[in-house]
């Protein structure tokens, strides 16, 4: 497929309809805590650093960043996730609703521990991390409690994110009910790949695309072969394969073929920039935008967040200066 370059007018169309848009989010949510401090001496216990704290925080990871991301763009999220009974879980709750992201398709259970990553930063550079969590699969009661109102709400959404980070909350029962759905993008773990036939679009980045066929991938006939195994592995209508500073890949099951190029300017940090770009493409397609207009979208997204320090979001004023900032070709 020829690529033409996107104009700044269908870029605008398309991110004010794309704010109309109605998105549930399903997926394993977490809270990434961030310690920040600086050293100035070794401890007297261990030969480990001691990390005078100046500040923390908290922010929503995992499929909590997806939907931050839907936020950012306007769109109306609802999100559906399993957390503990515990005060973590409250956090997650109390910060999707300052987020006015709808939070009841959340479930709470009390047998797992809300996910929780601690970051302690020093002088910009993380010196340790601590997780909290538990990847079990759910108990099928579980997995029952938490379809039945899925099943029943997912009619009211223009799209839905399948945001997989192999923490336990999908089965193929849960997404199952995700295929009732419109537009259906999933971010999957190479082990869970198999559970998310049948979505619209599949959108893994190149070392997950690698660990779920099995194809080393370090050519573009690697990533060709790579594209059209998960095309017809998982019959769905989409492959999409992000490559970093290479951009993306696209496959479709009509012969669709493209890469579109990286557009990223300066990289300081990558975190979370698939989210961004899981959430893009996913609204750019429920507004109707075609697919290469949807990627090239996502792609600028990806350009504007890779230029912050830690998870972020693009609004649509930065993805329209990103674009108007670009070179002439």
């Amino acid at each position: 497929m020829s690529l033409e370059p996107l104009a700044a007018s269908d870029a605008k169309a398309f991110l004010h309809l794309m704010r109309q848009r109605r998105v549930l989010v399903v997926g394993d949510v977490m809270i990434d805590e961030w310690i920040w401090g600086h050293v100035s001496r070794i401890s007297p216990e261990a030969p480990v650093p001691v990390v005078a704290v100046n500040d923390h925080s908290f922010t929503l990871g995992g499929a909590g960043n997806v939907a931050n991301n839907l936020r950012a763009l306007g769109a109306t999220v609802s999100f559906a996730s399993i957390v503990g009974q515990d005060a973590e879980g409250e956090r997650v709750l109390s910060m999707l609703g300052e987020e006015n992201v709808n939070h009841e398709l959340v479930l709470r259970v009390s047998d797992r521990p809300t996910t929780r990553k601690t970051r302690i930063v020093a002088h910009n550079q993380q010196v340790v991390r601590a997780d909290w969590e538990s990847s079990a699969p759910l108990s099928q009661s579980v997995i029952a409690s938490f379809c039945a109102p899925l099943a029943a709400s997912i009619a009211a959404y223009d799209a839905v994110v399948l945001s997989d980070y192999a923490k336990g909350v999908f089965s193929r029962a849960v997404v199952e009910q995700a295929l009732r759905g419109k537009i259906i993008i999933a971010d999957p773990k190479p082990k869970n790949i198999d559970l998310f036939a049948g979505v619209t679009c599949v959108a893994p980045n190149v070392f997950e695309a690698a660990g779920a066929t099995g194809i080393e991938i370090n050519n573009d006939a690697q990533l060709t072969d790579a594209g059209l195994h998960l095309l017809e592995r998982l019959h769905c209508r989409y492959v999409v394969i992000t490559l970093g500073e290479r951009g993306m890949a696209l496959f479709g099951a009509d012969g669709e073929r493209a890469l579109i190029p990286s557009v990223a300017r300066t990289v300081f940090d990558v975190s979370g920039a698939g989210d961004t770009v899981t959430a893009v493409l996913t609204l750019a397609l429920a507004a109707g935008a075609p697919i290469l207009q949807a990627l090239q979208l996502a792609n600028l997204s990806a350009g504007v967040v890779v230029e912050k320090l830690g998870t972020a979001t693009a609004s649509s004023a930065e993805i329209i200066a990103f674009l108007e900032a670009l070179p002439d070709e």
